[in-house]
């Protein structure tokens, strides 16, 4: 699911900023941007991400800011006499007055010699882990509420495929009615005249065909599937594989009862079982 989140935690003169995208994939993906200050804890902040986000792409990016950041070491005296001794020199040479200034030498490289301040790892982290916090509660509550807007319409994609599955279950008595008039009207379009409804060939090939016709299995099979997507809408972690799955099953036996119901009121519904099912799938594709 689609998501933005943010956080920032200061302490002292040190700050950071947390930003979170999150846009819907099948797959999980963190993409982390991290400076270089805070490398040393980027696997901890891809697990606290994953312990929220199973499924999606989610983009992190991460900023550090600390004020007087840089400290002196010391000044490099011997580099500076040598930087005085050759600017004295130019200026000299180039007629200029007034000497070489001590903010000039300051100015030149390597004189002023400076190092990191060195920040501790746990220090790093809760100031980042804190940050990362807020930026994953504000990104889940935005997801949330898309997840219930999806959810809303995945089940009612679902009371479609029950209402079709049971109008299918009552169609079947008729469809079998309707099997044998379909029977004895091609024989007697073939001139068998001679050839009762209640002949023994006639029933034989009525039984063979609504043998070959039964649905009862690939019906009870999607009833089955029907029944564990309710536990999968009640669940309190993640199901959105499942649910996956579970429309894969259903098509399988959707495609079944289509090529075996040779009815029209039935294919009727199976179409709008397969376009129910195709609404479904779509919209499991961003459930976590």
């Amino acid at each position: 699911m689609t998501g933005y989140g943010r956080g920032e935690r200061t302490a002292g003169a040190a700050r950071v900023v947390v930003e979170l995208k999150a846009v819907n994939r099948r797959q999980s993906e963190i993409i982390l941007r991290v400076p270089r200050e805070l490398e040393a804890i980027e696997s901890r902040i891809r697990e606290e991400i994953l312990k929220v986000v199973s499924r999606g792409r989610v983009e992190a990016v991460l900023t550090f800011a600390r004020e007087q950041a840089l400290g002196v070491s010391r000044i490099n005296r011997s580099l500076a006499a040598s930087y005085y001794t050759e600017l004295s020199r130019l200026a000299m040479d180039l007629g200029l007055t007034g000497g070489v200034s001590l903010e000039v030498l300051l100015r030149c490289p390597g004189v002023l010699e400076v190092s990191a301040v060195e920040t501790d790892a746990d220090e790093l982290w809760s100031l980042a882990g804190g940050a990362l916090a807020g930026a994953l509660q504000s990104l889940d509550t935005m997801r949330r509420k898309e997840g219930d807007a999806l959810a809303a319409d995945i089940h009612q994609r679902i009371v479609e495929i029950q209402d079709a599955s049971q109008v299918i279950r009552n169609q079947l008595p008729e469809a079998g009615r309707r099997l044998r008039e379909q029977l004895l009207a091609r024989i007697a379009a073939a001139g068998l005249t001679s050839v009762a409804a209640d002949d023994e060939r006639v029933i034989r090939e009525v039984v063979f065909y609504a043998d070959r016709s039964d649905i009862s299995e690939e019906l009870a099979r999607l009833q089955s599937h029907l029944v564990q997507y309710e536990a999968c809408r009640t669940a309190s972690e993640p199901v959105g594989r499942k649910l996956d799955f579970l429309a894969q099953e259903m098509n399988r036996e959707i495609n079944t009862i289509g090529s075996k119901a040779n009815d029209a009121a039935i294919a009727a519904e199976v179409i709008r079982l397969k376009t129910e099912l195709e609404r479904f799938r779509e919209q499991v594709q961003n459930i976590e």
